[in-house]
């Protein structure tokens, strides 16, 4: 109700000026000479014209009073014509004046109702993460979203051969429940059939087997084959495999992957960003989520509210900005000229860093750099947003840290 008022309040406000440039040019306030007032200036001027000839003997007193008497009538008619046409216009005007306001107030408010969203209530950064939080704990069960997905397609056309060879195995291991290389090779080839559900079932036989002994990369595994099964869903199935993947292994690229998947499916595009962005730092070219994250980054960045462009593709063989060799060969400069030239090499790092991204190590480089050049306040600034960037991957985070270590920033 307090979103009509304030709307109202404005619309009014907005319409005055409009209502009020409108009555003024249909008459309230215009200088046009109308009949009337023509007639009213004749007629003066006759009245004049009587007194001037009974001054000059030209007319006789009973003359000069019945014609002044006959013009005044007339005067009077005229002015009485002009009050109506005034109150004509005045009409007139307001109503047209009222007709504008409506028309621009009703076709403002119809104009948000149709395309608005009048009962869409405030959303505070508190209230969208406890919305997030119900989205995540709401989330439709594995079994749910398999019967609502979109079918994945398969990773290649199955042959009938393959087919044979597989219903063999399926066979084969129902008397060898406990045949550990028997399920992994089922789980791979249901998976690559597109029999995502009986794939991560194999996949769960794998586990039990193991044990303790089950790897991140196990779990990360299971997780990926419920998400296809669900048709790209991360369920809170998938999300327990996930959560056991990256207790063993926080590193783990598929399971950080699909953790900001999960994230940005419930409403909270900054943890996806985050975790994105620190893995696509520390990651190969050819790692195989990286074509996924690039495909998406800058859409989730933007529903974070985060500035962000896209670094281009980099092989990674070479780092650039200075190095020990860099400094090494300044040994016969003079102490500004060196000094000078390390800077430059500093603040094309930064740039670089700033717009495309880079590797831990050349974070770590980065944040030394700035600290040996007595920019201590800038190298902590640095060091404050790489551990938002690598704060998902410890072994990265490691190497940051370092070099925050070197700069003094960090004991």
């Amino acid at each position: 109700m307090v979103f009509w008022i304030i709307a109202l309040v404005i619309a009014l406000l907005a319409t005055a000026p409009l209502v009020l440039a409108f009555r003024r040019a249909r008459g309230l306030g215009r200088l046009d000479t109308t009949k009337a007032e023509v007639e009213i200036g004749v007629y003066r001027d006759q009245l004049s014209e009587v007194d001037r000839d009974l001054e000059r003997g030209v007319m006789s007193p009973e003359d000069a009073k019945r014609a002044k008497l006959e013009i005044s009538r007339r005067l009077l008619d005229a002015d009485t014509a002009r009050g109506k046409a005034d109150t004509t216009k005045g009409q007139a005007s307001l109503i047209g004046a009222i007709a504008l306001g409506a028309v621009i107030i009703g076709g403002g408010l119809w104009l948000y109702s149709d395309l608005g969203a009048p009962s869409y209530e405030d959303l505070p950064i508190e209230r969208r993460y406890d919305i997030a939080a119900e989205n995540r704990a709401n989330r439709m069960p594995q079994v749910e979203a398999e019967a609502q997905a979109r079918p994945i397609a398969a990773l290649q056309e199955p042959d009938p051969r393959h087919m044979e060879l597989l219903t063999q195995l399926r066979e084969a291991l129902t008397e060898r429940p406990d045949d550990l290389q028997g399920y992994k090779l089922l789980a791979r080839n249901e998976a690559v059939v597109g029999n995502y559900r009986e794939a991560y079932t194999a996949q769960q036989e794998v586990i039990r087997i193991k044990g303790d002994a089950a790897t991140a990369d196990d779990y990360a595994d299971l997780a990926d084959m419920m998400i296809l099964a669900a048709g790209g869903f991360v369920s809170p199935e998938a999300e327990t495999a996930l959560s056991k993947a990256l207790s063993r292994d926080p590193q783990n690229g598929p399971a950080i992957y699909y953790t900001g998947l999960m994230f940005a499916q419930t409403g909270r595009p900054d943890m996806t960003f985050r975790l994105w962005n620190g893995l696509l730092s520390s990651s190969a070219p050819d790692a195989p989520w990286v074509p996924a994250i690039r495909g998406q980054i800058e859409a989730v960045a933007q529903a974070a509210g985060v500035r962000y462009t896209l670094p281009p593709l980099s092989d990674g063989s070479t780092l650039k900005g200075p190095s020990a060799a860099d400094v090494e060969n300044a040994a016969d400069m003079t102490p500004e000229e060196r000094q000078e030239m390390i800077r430059g090499m500093v603040d094309g790092l930064s740039a670089r860093l700033a717009n495309e991204g880079g590797t831990a190590e050349e974070w770590s480089r980065l944040i030394s750099s700035l600290a040996m050049l007595g920019e201590t306040d800038r190298a902590t600034a640095i060091w404050k947003e790489a551990q938002v960037i690598f704060g998902a991957t410890p072994e990265a985070m490691a190497i940051v840290r370092d070099g925050a270590v070197k700069a003094g920033i960090v004991k």
